[in-house]
């Protein structure tokens, strides 16, 4: 159930002269009788560090949720950069809850997101903290590890300078540089009406394929296709390109993510294939997102369809909090006392958390 709670004029203006410019360093909005209230506040005391600790935690109540904008040092073209955390202790009611998760939504659009720099949920005072926000700042950072597909193009990529030997026959000219650096083949009209559609939400799904004869990007089908589709649309002896509308509801807001799906069934392929695949895809996108204005979510790439899960699908548009997750799982704290630990940072879409 999605709810949109009135916000009282209080908040609303309060939030308004924080955005402009007025020496505010924290603020925590709260719910009272069916309406998003403003709760305490406070004034820069010291550098942003400094203040963190001791401005946040006091606000922190372990039966209650809220949410608190962190007002950061730094700046961007709108102003001060924000951090918007969103509160939801373990003890609190379900009910709780639930009706702050309803209405995340509805408090980031009233403060506007052009000044948030990060988004941080969490259910334990160490999620939150300074040390916890700095773990996840240091997280962020870190180069992701590579899947498997990844580790395969990897390979594919070192042995670029030795197709000549081992591929006498083929057709790619090596002698040009820009040959293995991207390939730009035209798209066919038909691939370029599927993704004009794409852009405007009248089909959900795109396959594409390499014409090497014609040296063009081709339209296979557009078949509609729910998740549970996906691992069909894999063919398992060529190459191919896909576009998905996935639709999906990420802490607690309704999603509509375009994904980008480059199959490459193992080493059946042959190198030509491979390289030219590899080589054309970077082309393809910056295309896509220039001329048909397709912000796509998330690029990754598989060997096999089996790989397209739901669970899969989502940590792959949302990885960061499923990251987190995973690095800072063990070690845990006493037994009873609270569940597992969480912080995310938001921007590539709304974050949802299980209890």
């Amino acid at each position: 159930m999605f709810l949109v709670l009135v916000v009282t004029d209080e908040l609303r203006e309060f939030l308004m002269r924080a955005r402009s410019g007025t020496a505010i360093r924290i603020i925590q909005v709260q719910i009272r009788d069916e309406q998003l209230v403003l709760g305490a506040y406070n004034k820069p005391s010291q550098s942003w560090d400094q203040d963190y600790d001791n401005f946040l935690l006091p606000l922190l109540d372990d039966q209650e949720p809220c949410y608190i904008l962190y007002r950061l040092d730094s700046q961007n073209a709108q102003g001060y950069e924000w951090i918007f955390i969103s509160w939801s202790p373990d003890q609190s009611p379900v009910r709780l809850k639930m009706l702050y998760a309803a209405t995340r939504a509805t408090v980031k659009k009233e403060f506007g997101g052009g000044q948030v720099k990060d988004e941080i949920f969490g259910n334990a005072k160490e999620d939150i903290c300074l040390e916890g926000y700095q773990r996840y700042l240091n997280l962020c950072s870190a180069p992701a590890p590579l899947t498997a597909a990844e580790k395969e193009l990897q390979q594919i990529k070192r042995t670029e300078g030795r197709v000549k030997q081992v591929n006498a026959d083929m057709t790619v000219d090596m002698s040009k540089p820009q040959t293995i650096q991207g390939l730009a083949f035209p798209l066919q009209d038909t691939a370029k009406r599927a993704l004009q559609q794409l852009s405007e939400k009248r089909i959900n799904y795109i396959q594409l394929k390499l014409d090497t004869e014609k040296e063009t990007i081709g339209l296979v089908h557009t078949n509609p296709t729910e998740t549970h589709d996906l691992p069909h649309r894999v063919p398992t002896d060529t190459p191919r390109y896909h576009f998905f509308l996935y639709k999906h509801s990420h802490e607690g807001e309704y999603l509509e993510s375009v994904v980008f799906i480059y199959s490459m069934p193992g080493y059946s392929c042959s190198v030509k294939e491979r390289m030219l695949y590899s080589s054309c895809k970077s082309r393809l996108l910056d295309e896509v997102e220039r001329d048909y204005q397709l912000q796509v979510a998330k690029k990754m790439e598989i060997d096999s369809g089996e790989e397209l899960t739901e669970e899969f699908l989502y940590d792959e548009v949302h990885p960061k909090q499923h990251a987190f997750k995973q690095a800072f799982a063990k070690p845990r704290g006493p037994a009873g006392k609270r569940g597992h630990k969480r912080i995310i940072r938001g921007g590539g879409g709304e974050n949802t958390q299980n209890s």
